[in-house]
């Protein structure tokens, strides 16, 4: 069923990668980003505060809630959500260049993001990443020592609620139990043929 605010591109391909926190989204992505060619691994803007060892263009775009509610208004992002009382987007801009350009685009965001990405872009690939346990997840979470008690908390409940969703949403599940392993699910599903139904 066609429509015509819906686009479909012939060049690039769109893949969408999310999971909860600590799960290894980011970890993956990287991996892909050294093991593909032509691929374009987007940057988020975001208006939380930068942590210890983030960089500004390469982790997030950091910027203010003003500037954030500004670039909304001017229509810059393909998504953008507020998770644990911040705002995240995707710039638009980027990534479409990057599908101009005939390349991957991999976008790492929540499940209401992808949400709205694939009504806009019905051809786009979302792969979901699942914790072999639970457990795993909460040690996972503490291991990166990024985030206070209240996250952890925020986090792990957040991620039951993303997971019941992903479910229903999302037609690629890859569990994070071996790294290379899921690395390579995932490079197996961005290697299929676009013509399969989503």
């Amino acid at each position: 069923m066609s429509n015509s605010s819906k686009q479909v591109f012939a060049k690039g391909q769109l893949i969408i990668i999310s999971g909860p926190s600590g799960v290894g989204k980011s970890t993956i992505c990287d991996q892909l980003v050294k093991q593909l060619d032509n691929v374009y691994l987007s940057v988020s803007a975001t208006t939380r505060s930068q942590k210890n060892g983030e960089e500004n263009g390469r982790d997030y775009w950091f910027v203010s809630r003003d500037e954030f509610e500004k670039q909304i208004k001017a229509g810059n992002f393909i998504e953008h959500a507020e998770v644990f009382g911040n705002l995240y987007g995707t710039p638009k801009d980027k990534v479409l260049q990057a599908l101009d350009k005939g390349k991957t685009a991999i976008l790492e965001i929540d499940v209401q993001g992808a949400q709205q990405v694939k009504n806009l872009y019905p051809a786009a690939k979302l792969i979901f990443i699942l914790p072999p346990k639970q457990t795993e997840l909460e040690k996972r979470i503490n291991d990166r020592g990024r985030d206070d008690e209240t996250d952890i908390e925020k986090r792990l409940d957040g991620a039951g609620i993303e997971i019941a969703a992903a479910w229903q949403h999302y037609k690629y599940m890859v569990i994070n139990d071996d790294l290379q392993q899921a690395v390579q699910e995932v490079i197996d599903i961005i290697k299929k043929p676009v013509g399969e139904q989503e």
